[in-house]
């Protein structure tokens, strides 16, 4: 079994996170993917905007009916700060004998060698790294410093320009978000704009 992880905030989930994980997959091969939303990230101190409870309930209708892309509440049952080599530890262990991938972006791994315990998440999991079209394998390593060296895939994918935070900020001004993210995350974010 090939499982890809792909974790976060989901504040809220949108058609980039489902395009990430599609082209990982795709490209991969993996048997499925999954969203793992966090309950306080270590990254955002103030933490998610959207209580856990209402992230997970549209990270779930974001994937109803996708054979591929499932939710994992593996960091919500355990509340705290997520921590992703905690969570791949805890996925290694329910899925004995299965190959993981941490999926995430170029922007992401700038940082990675700062995270807690870079060097477990790499024994655990190979980084499947979204790269901007024509970007090589030379950049991604020199991005990733020693740490993990040799464990990166690339994913080649055009560039989505959809994040959490303007997906917010036109729900603020009333505006439609529809095209940014799944309908049936527009039908639950709906009622927080009418507050």
């Amino acid at each position: 079994m090939r499982i890809g992880v792909l974790g976060g905030s989901f504040d809220p989930p949108h058609e980039g996170h489902l395009a990430l994980a599609r082209a990982a997959a795709a490209q991969l091969g993996l048997d499925r993917v999954l969203l793992v939303p966090a309950w306080a990230p270590p990254h955002k101190p103030g933490g998610p905007t959207i209580p856990a409870d209402r992230r997970l309930a549209m990270a779930r209708a974001a994937v109803q009916g996708d054979p591929l892309i499932h939710v994992s509440t593996i960091e919500i049952d355990r509340a705290g700060t997520s921590y992703t080599a905690e969570t791949l530890e805890q996925l290694a262990a329910d899925n004995p004998g299965a190959e993981l991938w941490f999926i995430m972006g170029a922007d992401q791994l700038e940082g990675f060698a700062g995270w807690s315990r870079p060097d477990r998440i790499v024994q655990l999991a190979r980084l499947a790294v979204a790269w901007r079209p024509g970007a090589g394998d030379p950049a991604m390593e020199q991005l990733s410093g020693p740490v993990a060296a040799g464990r990166i895939d690339v994913v080649d994918m055009p560039e989505v320009s959809i994040s959490s935070t303007e997906v917010r900020d036109r729900l603020a001004r009333g505006d439609d978000v529809s095209g940014m993210v799944p309908a049936a995350v527009a039908t639950l974010l709906a009622p927080a704009t009418s507050s």
